[in-house]
């Protein structure tokens, strides 16, 4: 075991660790962020603006889509100049562990799942299966319980939002009774 290196004035001296290469999981995060923040900013460029309106709705949506593309160019950055963050002593994490790909791929399998199933069965049995397919992704040891939550969550979230504000989450063929109620 090495002892640790002390300085002139006798504390404790940080060795350097040696330059890693690009971490390919971080790249794809920055990639994937600027390219969603290209599509957000393109997809404002279709929201139709009432004529004469000073402040129409593509306000806020312009804001939102500058500001991911700037912090996506800037992890970008961060990530080719090989910056990486500090580890705290009290994270539980391992800085050199690789990106989960699977892990990754059952996520992104649940939300396309999600948005497929939104107009088929509703949203909140769509919500559901987004909930219960992370946490079972996510390694859950009940993951049946995490369905029945998110079907919670999600007629909740349907009956405050989509019920109780007016907004366009639609009901499903299971729930559309309860969609007449409101």
């Amino acid at each position: 075991m090495n002892a640790p290196s002390l300085g002139a004035d006798g504390g404790r001296v940080e060795e350097s660790r040696p330059a890693s290469r690009v971490p390919l999981g971080e790249l794809v995060f920055a990639l994937l962020m600027l390219a969603l923040g290209v599509f957000a900013l393109t997809g404002v460029f279709t929201i139709h603006v009432p004529v004469g309106v000073k402040v129409g709705p593509t306000v806020f949506p312009i804001f939102v889509s500058v500001l991911l593309l700037g912090s996506a160019v800037a992890v970008l950055v961060a990530v080719l100049r090989g910056d990486r963050a500090e580890v705290e002593d009290g994270e539980d994490i391992d800085p050199d562990a690789r990106t989960d790909w699977s892990t990754l791929a059952k996520i992104v399998g649940a939300l396309v799942a999600h948005l497929l199933l939104i107009d088929v069965l509703g949203w909140a049995p769509a919500a559901a299966v987004l909930f219960g397919a992370v946490a079972w992704a996510l390694g859950a040891a009940r993951w049946w319980l995490a369905f029945v939550i998110g079907l919670g969550v999600g007629l909740v979230v349907q009956v405050v939002f989509g019920g109780l504000m007016g907004l366009s989450l639609p009901w499903g063929p299971a729930l559309g009774w309860l969609g007449r109620m409101f």
